[in-house]
């Protein structure tokens, strides 16, 4: 019998409170909040089983990579205090004023293009950190270490796509940083090639997929990158599904063979778990791109904006 059944759902309860305060925040301040609330809760998710040595270093090298990133988009939000506040005498980060200003000073150019500029990088940095990305993407293989629900919740649909959110979110901010959207569309493109490259090398069923995840993120910033931000919210949308029941299916694999993760080990399983192939296979399908399912019309789109954008 599974020990800690409360402490485990304290954790997971915790962890969507953050993601919540995170996504329906109406600024900067309770976003920032909820960004820190969903690292210390992922930490402590990952590392549940925390009499393994390898899942107390899983959690803490999680929670570390994530404090780098979050010294970045610390130093942005400083930024926008001091430049919006000083400037305008209106304390404020809620996204409403922060839009409405950025509208005005794009229209009669009252606000330095570098200051924009560096503003952009350093919240991309937190965003880096976050959603895993080149080089900060190291913590999230790793991070597998947790329960397999936990995986499918944390690394599928919510905390890994909160960086792609925050830029989508502060879109009236990066319409105007050319270089950062530039840099954000190369970032996505190398990690989304350089990490599925190494999930072919993997033979841990959750790290493969762990990859699999970094890789598809990459993505989502090819799409922020070329300005078509609402294309990048739908693939988050699209990858939640597909990405989650990916999980969900290896995490029955795994209970079926005893907690066995080698898939080197693993084959035949047809006849065994019917209902778990037929699923595990719509998932791939739909992660390959395959006509008609979600992944195809979310992965198309990104690649036909990239294609008009220029960034060909």
């Amino acid at each position: 019998k599974e020990k800690s059944i409360a402490r485990y759902f304290a954790y997971l309860n915790l962890f969507v409170f953050s993601m919540l305060v995170l996504v329906l925040s109406n600024n900067l301040l309770m976003l920032f909040i909820g960004w820190e609330g969903v690292g210390l809760f992922s930490y402590l998710l990952i590392g549940f089983w925390y009499e393994s040595d390898y899942n107390a270093y899983a959690g803490r090298k999680a929670f570390i990579v994530n404090r780098i990133g979050d010294f970045g988009f610390l130093t942005g939000i400083f930024f926008l205090i001091y430049i919006y506040g000083f400037q305008n005498n209106i304390w404020s980060l809620d996204y409403y004023y922060l839009e409405s200003y950025f509208y005005l000073v794009r229209d009669h150019l009252t606000l330095n293009f570098h200051t924009i500029t560096i503003i952009a990088f350093l919240l991309f940095i937190g965003a880096i950190g976050k959603s895993a990305q080149i080089p900060l993407y190291i913590w999230l293989p790793d991070a597998m270490a947790g329960p397999t629900p936990v995986s499918a919740l944390i690394h599928a649909a919510t905390m890994v796509t909160a960086g792609v959110f925050v830029i989508g979110r502060m879109s009236f901010l990066y319409v105007n940083a050319t270089t950062a959207v530039d840099f954000i569309a190369i970032i996505g493109a190398l990690t989304a090639f350089f990490t599925a490259t190494i999930a072919l090398t993997q033979n841990d069923i959750k790290k493969v997929l762990a990859y699999s995840t970094i890789s598809q993120l990459g993505y989502m910033f090819i799409a922020m990158g070329c300005r078509t931000f609402s294309t990048g919210i739908f693939h988050i949308l699209t990858h939640g599904f597909f990405k989650a029941l990916l999980f969900l299916g290896a995490g029955s694999v795994i209970h079926a063979l005893s907690n066995e993760q080698d898939i080197r080990k693993m084959g035949g399983l047809k006849s065994k778990l019917p209902w778990t192939y037929r699923t595990f296979l719509v998932a791939t399908l739909a992660i390959a791109g395959f006509p008609l399912l979600s992944g195809f019309f979310s992965k198309d789109e990104i690649l036909w904006n990239v294609w008009i954008s220029g960034h060909k």
